[in-house]
């Protein structure tokens, strides 16, 4: 039919869509726990300088509360001791050189540099080794940049007070609630699992995969974290490692119900999981429901209920057997080994070196231009640097305008405050209010982060400067020029190849599929280890999952990175239905089904071998048309036709 009127063109003046997903909130639960801490430890210090006449003391107290509020992420207890107290005491060290240099001229301006090449290269290490370097660098700009109370060793003290406050507070449940949280997290992974099930045969079903990798991640290094702690001798704990252990197979089970699933796809089957997770999460050994499983019709369905056997039987054993207990995935190496590792990753790793000279060009910039040209409030240039160029933390070009936009939001807040409100008891209630947006903003992104930090810094420094409303347009002016020095500096100046960033790694992954396809049907077709094949499969799901990440922040970028993103992005969908079928495909197996030749794993393995080759070294995806020859009703039939999809995907834009 043809159109009778003129085509609808897109509003001119429409905002780009990566702005409008930098600023979409995010749908996460408000934490409520971290809201209360949050508002009781920083107004708390304020209250008390003012009680004692000291209110430079109580603001940087409430400073150090602050820190200790970004860095209080983990839900385990044990974990928030290593996520708040190891941070904080960077943080320390931080203000402690800031404070040292204070008024040194270029002195400070070179040792502010030296110090963010530090900041840079640690955070490639890992998260809490990323908010280290972020307080270190942070802590060292602001004891630079502002008169504190001395000698040298007051304000690295007061500054550890305040942490140490969030951190007693965050600890308080313990007592109460130990265990709780590993519970949770394993309970969430059963849950996860449940409605996978539950979209089997569905076109939701890849979405509900990346759920379940996701809570599968997080499960796993929460326990096996804390059982390289224990060694071994926690009996909770081996009972939780050996629950999450038993939902391998059901993942690799739901696979086959995706795919040929008959009975495994009725609603009891995701219902009797999400019964195993109640049971774990209330800590209930021995209270699972008895399993009424439906007739299986095949390989798959039978797969399906071997594994919900396996699963309810370790989730109702009271007392788990430690040879089912092992690490499917490695327990974590010594402490010293760790270390060793990363000292050596920082030192001798082209990604560490590239970050950490970015980010101490951008930060010697800034304390160049305050240093020449008279800025009022200077530190904040250096600041709005420090936040902006983190590059573990996402796009960098995403981050400065989604960072002005949050500190305008802030600096408007602050200036309500600042000026309606009369300074003295009443900056109590007021921070009460705003420390405790810290935690429920910063869950729904990061300009809504910005915008609840900025006015908290504002009336603490207040109490440190006491310049009142003054401190509002200079707040503005100098973040707009840090955001203007990391977009130049350290953005357009430092241009990353496609392949580097995401190319590489793609084709990275291709190759490792072609390894899991070797460890699934090797030799005569009865694969290799089950172990190894475990392992390989979940380190796949694990980096997909990081490059997932990866592109969610290329898509933020403006064009021609956020088009490229999405133009590539089917590709990663289509590794992960790749493994997926090869999972399935295993597993029929496993359970009744006749393997396949060795001719046919070969074929697949050579145009996995050769897609591979070509993400390596084409930068725009070409389509290549491929017919795999194999029996059409045999185990491998569906990965034949995810292995062509993947091969005919195209790219429309260079």
């Amino acid at each position: 039919m043809a159109e009778t009127g003129p085509k609808r063109q897109q509003p001119r003046l429409s905002p780009p869509e990566w702005l409008i997903r930098g600023l979409r909130p995010q749908a996460a639960p408000v934490p409520w726990a971290a809201v209360v801490r949050a508002g009781v430890a920083m107004a708390a210090p304020i209250a008390a300088g003012l009680a004692t006449g000291r209110p430079a003391y109580g603001a940087l107290v409430s400073m150090g509360a602050l820190t200790g509020v970004i860095s209080d992420t983990a839900d385990a207890y044990r974990l928030r001791i290593l996520n708040i107290a190891v941070p904080q005491c960077f943080g320390a060290i931080g203000i402690m050189l800031g404070t040292l240099v204070y008024g040194e001229g270029w002195f400070a301006v070179g040792a502010l540099t030296l110090v963010a090449l530090v900041s840079g290269m640690i955070s490639t290490i890992g998260a809490v080794a990323s908010v280290s370097g972020l307080l270190l660098l942070l802590e060292s700009v602001v004891g630079a940049g502002l008169p504190l109370p001395g000698p040298w060793w007051k304000a690295p003290l007061l500054l550890s007070v305040g942490g140490l406050l969030v951190l007693v507070l965050a600890l308080l449940g313990w007592p109460l609630r130990a265990g709780a949280p590993e519970r949770s997290a394993v309970a969430t992974s059963y849950r996860a699992v449940a409605e996978l099930l539950a979209a089997a045969g569905t076109s939701t079903y890849d979405g509900r995969r990346q759920g379940v990798t996701e809570s599968l991640n997080t499960a796993y290094d929460l326990i096996l974290a804390q059982r390289a702690r224990d060694h071994g001798r926690s009996t909770p704990l081996v009972r939780l490692l050996a629950q999450l252990n038993a939902v391998i197979p059901l993942v690799e089970a739901a696979a086959a119900t995706h795919l040929h699933g008959r009975a495994s796809r009725r609603p009891e089957i995701a219902a009797a999981v999400r019964d195993m997770a109640d049971v774990i999460a209330a800590g209930r050994p021995g209270a699972a429901p008895d399993l009424v499983l439906p007739e299986p019709y095949g390989p798959a369905d039978r797969a399906m209920n071997a594994a919900l056997r396996y699963a309810a039987a370790v989730v109702a054993h009271p007392e788990p057997d430690r040879h089912i207990a092992d690490d499917r995935l490695g327990r974590p190496a010594a402490l010293g080994v760790r270390t060793r590792r990363a000292a050596r990753s920082v030192a001798l790793t082209a990604t560490a070196w590239r970050y950490g000279l970015r980010l101490a060009l951008c930060i010697g910039l800034a304390q160049t231009l305050v240093s020449v040209i008279e800025v009022e409030r200077s530190y904040w240039v250096a600041l709005t640097v420090t936040f902006v160029m983190k590059p573990d933390f996402g796009s960098v070009f995403s981050r400065a305008v989604l960072r002005a936009l949050g500190t305008a939001g802030g600096v408007l807040t602050a200036a309500l405050a600042l000026g309606m409100v009369p300074r003295g008891w009443w900056d109590v209630p007021v921070i009460v209010v705003l420390g405790a947006l810290v935690p429920a903003f910063s869950a729904k992104g990061y300009a809504f982060q910005t915008a609840a930090i900025t006015p908290v810094i504002l009336l603490i420094s207040d109490q440190l400067n006491h310049l009142g409303f003054q401190l509002i347009m200079p707040r503005l002016v100098d973040s707009l020029i840090g955001c203007g020095i990391a977009l130049v500096v350290g953005y357009l100046l430092w241009p990353e190849s496609w392949h580097t960033r995401i190319g590489d790694g793609l084709a990275d992954a291709v190759e490792d599929t072609v390894r899991y396809l070797e460890c699934a049907f090797g030799g005569d077709g009865t694969g290799g280890d089950q172990a190894d094949r475990i392992r390989l499969r979940r380190r796949l799901y694990r980096d997909l999952s990081t490059m997932r990440s990866e592109f969610q922040r290329a898509l933020t970028e403006p064009p021609p990175t956020g088009r490229r993103a999405a133009a590539w992005w089917p590709v990663v969908v289509a590794i992960e239905r790749i493994v997926d079928a090869t999972t399935a495909a295993r597993v029929r197996v496993n359970h009744g089904a006749p393997p396949p030749a060795r001719e046919e794993v070969l074929d697949v393995s050579q145009q996995l071998t050769e897609l591979a080759q070509g993400l390596r070294s084409s930068a725009t995806l070409v389509e290549v048309r491929t017919v795999l020859a194999g029996d059409e009703s045999g185990v491998l039939a569906p990965l034949r036709q995810e292995v062509v999809a993947a091969r005919g995907i195209t790219s429309p834009h260079p």
